[in-house]
């Protein structure tokens, strides 16, 4: 019989992906990935047995628990899965999905309702990072709806504010893992700052292209790709990542001067395509680099106060920071969600048999 796995889909800022409880997943990593690979339907490039949407913005997974520490109400696991290699990464965090993980946990019986908004203390476990989620929920219950829109998404929905307290050395535990804030790879000058994801800043003039193309135009020029990936590959020896040729991280993007509303044009790699909108993680890297002077983002932005408004493809993310003793403490950002199903997902015969017996207690106790 196919294994019965309770399992949430959730829309979570420009991302999708199913969210579900730690302890419904085993706890050995091999067999989790199995089971999430299978889930989503990897590898292939449409995912067609499984519910990934073909795309790395929607094969996307978020796992929550009740957390150890005092300080956070959950633990939040994030997992990248490859598309087109039988790959998971839960080396990176992602902001995106973030914005779902507190109306889940609201709704899941993790964290009860507090008023008409309810905090969510939340732990990545992928990098340490504390995040704080504003949830709306009028008469105790999690509401979706509201006015709030976010680039990327279509429509309205409740805001989630998110107020990251952990903006620097999310992996490597230095905002500047080399000690330079500009050195060069070749003839290329280049950022390798680790803010709330280890990034590699590029120019993209000094690339031969123009931060403001659109996705497409990018990703359709192999050669520059290929020049994006072997620098890539050397910011991550230099960053002490190692060989990261299996690894999402670092996250190269393409900067440009600002223009008009925005105080920075940008292009986010997740590493291998471009972002169709913009990581939240990957701006608040941006606007910390941003606001630091020395740096590849620094010689190009227009930082908007103690903020930064960055153009990426389907619009404005602004990220707010705040400053305490001339460094950068935490950061913010307005993000919505939307809960898309609720059930349970059936896995194939062969995931059922490589991973231990799972209970599916009712929906309402998840």
């Amino acid at each position: 019989m196919p294994l019965r796995l309770p399992c949430v889909l959730m829309r979570a800022g420009t991302s999708r992906g199913p969210f579900f409880l730690s302890g419904h997943l085993p706890a050995d990593p091999a067999r989790r990935d199995a089971m999430l690979l299978a889930a989503l339907g990897s590898p292939h490039p449409l995912q067609i047995d499984g519910i990934g949407g073909g795309n790395s913005l929607t094969s996307k997974v978020a796992m929550i628990g009740p957390s150890a520490s005092v300080d956070t109400d959950v633990d939040y696991l994030f997992a990248q899965v490859s598309v087109e290699r039988g790959l998971v990464d839960t080396g990176p965090n992602c902001g995106n999905m973030l914005a779902g993980v507190g109306p889940f946990a609201i709704e899941a019986g993790l964290v009860p309702p507090q008023g008409e908004e309810t905090v969510v203390r939340i732990l990545n476990r992928n990098t340490g990072a504390r995040v704080e989620a504003v949830v709306q929920t009028p008469g105790g219950q999690v509401t979706y709806e509201g006015e709030a829109r976010i680039p990327g998404v279509p429509g309205s929905a409740a805001p989630i504010a998110l107020r990251f307290r952990d903006v620097s050395g999310s992996q490597t535990g230095r905002l500047f893992p080399t000690g330079a804030r500009t050195e060069t790879i070749g003839d290329i000058p280049v950022t390798l700052i680790d803010g709330a994801m280890p990034m590699l800043l590029l120019e993209a003039a000094r690339l031969g292209t123009d931060a403001s193309l659109p996705p497409e135009a990018i990703e359709a020029d192999p050669a520059l790709l290929a020049r994006i990936e072997a620098l890539r590959l050397e910011a991550g020896r230099r960053m002490g990542l190692g060989d990261v040729s299996g690894s999402v991280i670092p996250k190269p993007a393409l900067l440009g001067p600002g223009r008009d509303a925005a105080g920075l044009v940008a292009r986010y790699l997740t590493p291998h395509a471009v972002h169709r909108a913009m990581a939240v993680t990957g701006g608040i890297t941006l606007a910390v680099a941003a606001h630091t002077p020395g740096t590849v983002a620094a010689a190009l932005a227009r930082p908007d106060g103690d903020g930064l408004r960055i153009a990426h493809p389907a619009g404005l993310l602004e990220i707010g920071l705040g400053f305490a003793d001339g460094a950068v403490a935490w950061a913010s950002v307005l993000r919505t969600a939307r809960r898309i199903f609720e059930g349970h997902l059936l896995l194939p015969e062969p995931v059922t048999t490589a991973a231990p017996p799972l209970a599916a207690p009712p929906l309402a106790a998840e």
